[in-house]
């Protein structure tokens, strides 16, 4: 076990190794910088007060020194300052942590609450109306682009509450504080929620074709401990496995309901910041999301070693 963390950990510092020198290289590789966006903005360049912008900025220098300079920086926990606020990149991106870890996570759970249990009673309901009505429902959800299903929500509360679920830093109440984060989550969830629920239903049905499972209904055992306690539990790997791809998919995939829902988060701030070449927030904030993502899949390897023992992760 030992052996096999510390290989995992060295792959995830090789994996953030490379994830860094390509962000780092992709930003400078597109045409302009946040000094040419700012003289174009204005109608009129100056050359020497250009170069002096760049100087201060260190962006005259070497591109190998800039990013030594970055990674120096990181690892003593600087981060730099944007160059579009002239702000501590920390203190723009740490305000922002919260509200998207709150959207991102109560989207993760609303899927798993909804397509776990739909997904085993689809499978233990095969070829029933109930079957066929929640297929339905999982294709709808892989169907409708989240953005669009957002804007139906928006209009749907306009037309029936007069009002919008809007996103704001100061809600009126512990009711709409919920509201805020409940309609966005459940709106990206559903998508998550369907597949969940697919892959749930055809991980079932194929366990619930093994031999120990009629074995244990022949015994007498009682159906939903089969169900649930037998054949989910062997069901689980795969669906441990969208799990992890979901939750690494919010981390920073949230930008369309973000923007839909005008919240705040890390994910719209980011392509924001792509757009006004602020390399100091983009690079960090990309570093973030890694970090997320290679911890995300670490944690969904320690989750099959303990839900198949005979994976030998020590090995």
């Amino acid at each position: 076990m030992g052996a096999y963390l510390v290989r995992r950990f060295g792959l995830m510092l090789l994996t953030l190794f490379g994830i860094s020198v390509i962000i780092f290289v992709m930003l400078r590789l597109v045409p302009g910088n946040i000094v040419d966006i700012l003289f174009d903005s204005a109608g009129m360049v100056n050359p020497a007060d250009k170069a002096r912008i760049e100087a201060e900025l260190g962006l005259d220098r070497s591109l190998p020194v800039q990013y030594a300079t970055w990674i120096g920086g990181l690892l003593h926990g600087d981060l730099g300052f944007s160059y579009v606020s002239e702000k501590s990149a920390w203190d723009e991106i740490a305000p922002r942590i919260p509200v998207s870890a709150r959207l991102a996570g109560t989207a993760l759970l609303f899927a798993m609450a909804i397509g776990i249990p739909l997904g085993v009673i689809s499978a233990v309901r095969q070829n029933t109306a109930l079957d066929y009505l929640l297929r339905v429902m999982s294709l709808s959800g892989l169907s409708v682009p989240s953005f669009w299903l957002g804007l139906l929500v928006l209009m749907g509360f306009v037309a029936l509450f007069g009002t919008m679920p809007i996103y704001t830093q100061s809600p009126r109440g512990l009711g709409e504080a919920v509201l805020l984060v409940l309609v966005p989550a459940a709106t990206v969830g559903f998508r998550s929620s369907a597949l969940i629920m697919r892959l749930t239903r055809s991980a079932m049905l194929e366990v619930l074709r093994q031999d120990y499972i009629r074995t244990a209904h022949a015994k007498g055992a009682w159906p939903r401990a089969v169900n649930y306690r037998h054949a989910l539990r062997n069901a689980m790997l795969p669906v441990v496995t969208v799990i992890g791809m979901e939750a690494a998919f919010l981390a920073g995939g949230l930008i369309v309901t973000e923007t839909v829902f005008n919240i705040p988060g890390l994910a719209r701030f980011l392509v924001e910041s792509i757009r006004n070449r602020d390399y100091p927030i983009v690079q960090n904030l990309v570093m973030l999301i890694a970090f997320l993502v290679v911890t995300i899949n670490f944690t969904v390897d320690l989750l099959y070693a303990a839900l198949d023992p005979r994976i030998r992760v020590g090995g």
